[in-house]
C-alpha cells in the first residue's frame, strides 16, 4: 500500500496528476490518495509521475509505503469514504 500526496500550484497539473491517481488509487483527501499496487503497478504510476511532473517548478509529489500491518492499525475520526475497508470501532481522542 502507498499513501501518495501532492502540493501543486498549477491547477492544470494538479487536475492532470490528481485525474492519473484516480486509476490508480481511491483519493481519503483533496490530495492525498491510497493505492494498494504490486511492483509492476507502482513503477508504472512513478513513471507516469515522473513523466508529468518533469517540469514541475514548484511543488512535489510523496510516495509514502506503508506495510500492511501498519495499514491494518490506521485510526480514522470522522467521515469514513469507504466504510468496507476501514475498521468498525469507534474512535475516541480524550
Amino acid at each position: 500500500m502507498y499513501l501518495v500526496s501532492y502540493d501543486i500550484a498549477s491547477d492544470r497539473l494538479r487536475n492532470q496528476i490528481a485525474k492519473l491517481l484516480e486509476n490508480y488509487g481511491r483519493r481519503v483527501q483533496y490530495s492525498v490518495f491510497e493505492c494498494d499496487l504490486t511492483e509492476k503497478r507502482y513503477k508504472e504510476l512513478y513513471q507516469k509521475l515522473l513523466t508529468i511532473g518533469n517540469n514541475m517548478k514548484d511543488g512535489n509529489i510523496c510516495f509514502y509505503y506503508i506495510c500492511k500491518n501498519c495499514h491494518k492499525k490506521r485510526q480514522i475520526i470522522g467521515v469514513r469514504k469507504d466504510k468496507d475497508n476501514y475498521f468498525e470501532e469507534e474512535v475516541i481522542v480524550i
